[in-house]
């Protein structure tokens, strides 16, 4: 039987970069004089491309590169000591490598999910990583699904994209893929609940029940 395609998002399904993206907002508006954000309305906003979360918050869309740039700025110098795994994060990314091939699909850059992930001692598991800096359109677009496919040289048969808000199942559905989403991370669970999917509590319950398809 051909191996199944399994994708990743990356923040609130596998790791935990809370800290990080909040002090790199905070930094953001601090470098305009801006007033700071309320951290819960930014939390919401976690899994958008950063663009779009500071257009969501308040910034005229011509100016939210400069504040993207702001972000990353500091976020560089922190994100790595300011990121863990998600509890069974790392068992279930070496439980779904004994049967399928993994990609990460993320908003984050791709340039720093790759070291990120290499710190956190499960780089290796993943043949691809498909980041914001890699397409034209972000999630909820099918485009960096299609890509991750591409690259990985599958079809979307027995391909399944793992994640915790409602950009990566929309993203998952425009790409005709199945979409499974975790309440591990920054979506209510009743929010996640409304599309009638598989929906389980963290990474591993999924990918159990992804091993477990026929």
């Amino acid at each position: 039987m051909p191996k199944k395609t399994i994708l990743f998002d990356l923040d609130g399904t596998l790791i935990d970069s809370t800290s990080a993206i909040l002090d790199g907002f905070d930094a953001a508006f601090k470098a305009f004089n801006e007033p700071l954000r309320d951290h819960e309305a930014i939390k919401a906003l976690i899994g958008f491309p950063l663009d779009v979360a500071f257009e969501k918050l308040g910034v005229a869309k011509e100016k939210t590169s400069e504040y993207v740039n702001a972000y990353r700025k500091v976020y560089q110098k922190i994100y790595i000591e300011q990121t863990s795994l998600l509890p069974l994060a790392k068992e279930s990314v070496y439980e779904a490598s004994l049967f399928a091939d993994l990609a990460v699909v993320t908003t984050k850059s791709s340039k720093f999910s790759k070291p990120l992930l290499d710190h956190l001692g499960i780089g290796e598991h993943f043949k691809v990583i498909i980041g914001r800096d890699d397409v034209t359109c972000p999630k909820p677009d099918a485009e960096p699904i299609l890509l991750a496919l591409k690259k990985l040289s599958k079809n979307k048969e027995n391909a399944f994209m793992v994640g915790d808000t409602h950009l990566d199942i929309k993203a998952a559905q425009n790409a005709n893929i199945i979409p499974v989403a975790v309440s591990s991370g920054y979506e209510s669970k009743e929010s996640l609940a409304k599309f009638e999917i598989p929906l389980f509590k963290n990474t591993y319950e999924a990918i159990k029940y992804i091993r477990n398809i026929r």
